[in-house]
């Protein structure tokens, strides 16, 4: 494997699309309401996706640095782990990866609110710091959240608030109650994939001393916690589509509840942690439909 093909690896491209689920139904809710414009739209997802990366990377370096990335994951193997790419290189390339990362933040606020909107600037720049402090500290340093349970928060904060609500306020300039429900639908659903990837990794995560919110839980448990974060999703975004209804277009986002439950009935009757892991892409993929489902439903 050359060196390009081993960092578009540690990027891990697969987890990029579920990021910008959220910014695509957030440009759809803008655009219903007049307030779309492309430059936003464009920065949002190019700022979105140097946070995953960043995030990704991050996990890689403090999972590898602490031993719990090894041969008892059943996962892909990672960089660190597998010695194709040294610590001290990982770090260098999380180091540009800040820097990009702040850069696209500031062009994106700025290009949102130019000299105006003083409140909001400064908002969304303690929001832009959070994000990077989010991404580092996931699993970097003796206190990382990713290592205390805490992991399923902030991704229902940053992939489905944060995301959707504050993709929307950069257009409109202000907060609106139709994002409330899809933001909570995507937030508990990309807590799904970060739960499904922690009941694969249970067992080597409880070995590792990564106690993780499926760790505390239990199997048993967390499949149940699987369930609720689904089922719950499900019933938000059937309220978002009847609360805004206007046309049957609306709701083909139910078509996606099918691959939903299908993956539901999937998780409920493996005992095989590995059979799990096929299951991330999948529901992934999924939330991504759903998200442009339930924009473009919206639109017609």
């Amino acid at each position: 494997m050359n060196k390009l093909s081993i960092w578009v690896s540690a990027i891990r491209l697969r987890t990029l699309p579920l990021s910008i689920s959220g910014i695509i139904l957030a440009s759809c809710l803008a655009h219903y309401n007049g307030v779309f414009r492309w430059d936003i739209c464009v920065l949002a997802i190019l700022t979105t996706l140097s946070f995953q990366i960043l995030s990704n990377l991050a996990n890689d370096y403090g999972d590898g640095l602490k031993g719990t990335d090894n041969d008892d994951r059943i996962g892909p193997e990672r960089v660190i782990q597998s010695g194709q790419i040294s610590p001290d290189e990982l770090f260098n390339a999380i180091r540009m990866n800040i820097l990009i990362s702040i850069g696209l933040a500031f062009m994106l606020i700025y290009s949102a609110f130019g000299v105006k909107h003083f409140f909001l600037t400064l908002t969304f720049f303690a929001i832009g710091i959070g994000s990077v402090v989010a991404a580092m500290r996931y699993t970097i340093g003796d206190n990382a959240y990713g290592y205390r349970g805490l992991g399923d928060f902030f991704v229902f904060v940053f992939f489905g608030l944060v995301s959707v609500i504050g993709c929307y306020v950069l257009f409109a300039k202000q907060l609106d109650h139709v994002t409330f429900l899809p933001a909570c639908t995507i937030g508990l659903l990309s807590a799904a994939v970060l739960n499904l990837n922690n009941m694969r990794d249970l067992d080597s995560d409880k070995k590792s001393n990564k106690i993780t919110l499926a760790v505390k839980l239990g199997k048993s448990k967390a499949k149940a916690y699987h369930n609720i974060l689904i089922i719950t999703a499900i019933v938000l975004s059937s309220l978002f589509g009847i609360l805004y209804y206007t046309s049957p277009y609306n709701l083909i986002f139910i078509l996606a509840y099918i691959p939903l439950l299908v993956h539901l009935k999937k998780v409920n009757t493996s005992s095989d942690p590995k059979l799990l892991d096929p299951e991330l892409k999948k529901l992934a993929l999924t939330i991504v439909i759903l998200a442009i489902l339930m924009g473009i439903g919206h639109l017609l």
